[in-house]
């Protein structure tokens, strides 16, 4: 059984963008964290990030994973209507956020997530992506219209099917995990994702510092460029 786990987290702008719309949580001795990327611009993405990310802070563990996982989704759907209410307020045609959460405790864990930020495993050197995307172009991957390299360079690359504070209802996927020691979890925003190509995430994640991982990760992005803001949440199982 995996009696614990160490972790670490950065966060960069980016070569490009004036603001950081990506938020992150790292809480190794609550078996939670997790990325948000915001979407709507200055004022309007890092808000949402940010209160997702603040929210799910304030949530204490609870005594089952069940419980948590389930305290964890009411808060996001909270977070949903309040961000609906305050786009309105606003009067800003859309305010939202992507999320990818990862709790753990023991051996078990669940991945919960809306939109396109992502949650990879490397387990005995093989890298696997637990997350799919909700978006557009992983719709037209799904049904064979495009390969995974056309859809890097899409011109709605961009474009999330799910997310938080943008649709009615919040539909979040679950996936369910049974850890073992060794393994290594990245949490990451698409800034990331779509600088460095899998065999490039395979070769940083098998580094046991997370640390490490984390500003390798960075740094590949920003010699690539950094056109987006990019945010990585390295995580190993002891």
């Amino acid at each position: 059984m995996s009696q614990g786990y160490q972790s670490a987290s950065y966060s960069h702008v980016g070569m490009v963008r004036q603001v950081n719309e990506d938020a992150c949580l790292e809480l190794a001795e609550r078996g939670l964290w997790a990325v948000a990327d915001g979407m709507g611009g200055h004022a309007a993405g890092d808000y949402v990030s940010s209160l997702i990310v603040d929210t799910l802070r304030g949530i204490p563990a609870a005594a089952t994973l069940a419980e948590y996982v389930g305290a964890l989704r009411a808060a996001l759907a909270q977070v949903n209507q309040d961000v609906l209410q305050e786009t309105t307020r606003r009067g800003v045609s859309m305010m939202g956020s992507t999320v990818v959460v990862l709790v753990a405790q023991g051996d078990q864990a669940v991945c919960l997530w809306a939109g396109d930020s992502r949650l990879y495993r490397l387990r005995d050197g093989v890298l696997e992506m637990i997350s799919r995307d909700h978006s557009y172009v992983q719709d037209l991957i799904d049904n064979a219209m495009l390969s995974e390299e056309e859809a890097r360079v899409h011109p709605r690359a961009n474009v999330v099917t799910r997310a938080v504070g943008v649709f009615e209802q919040l539909d979040l996927a679950e996936v369910n995990l049974q850890v073992q020691p060794g393994d290594n979890f990245l949490l990451c925003s698409d800034g990331l994702n779509k600088t460095a190509d899998d065999s490039e995430l395979r070769d940083v994640l098998s580094h046991t510092d997370p640390y490490a991982i984390v500003r390798s990760l960075v740094h590949l992005g920003l010699t690539r460029g950094a056109p987006d803001n990019i945010t990585a949440v390295a995580i190993r199982a002891l």
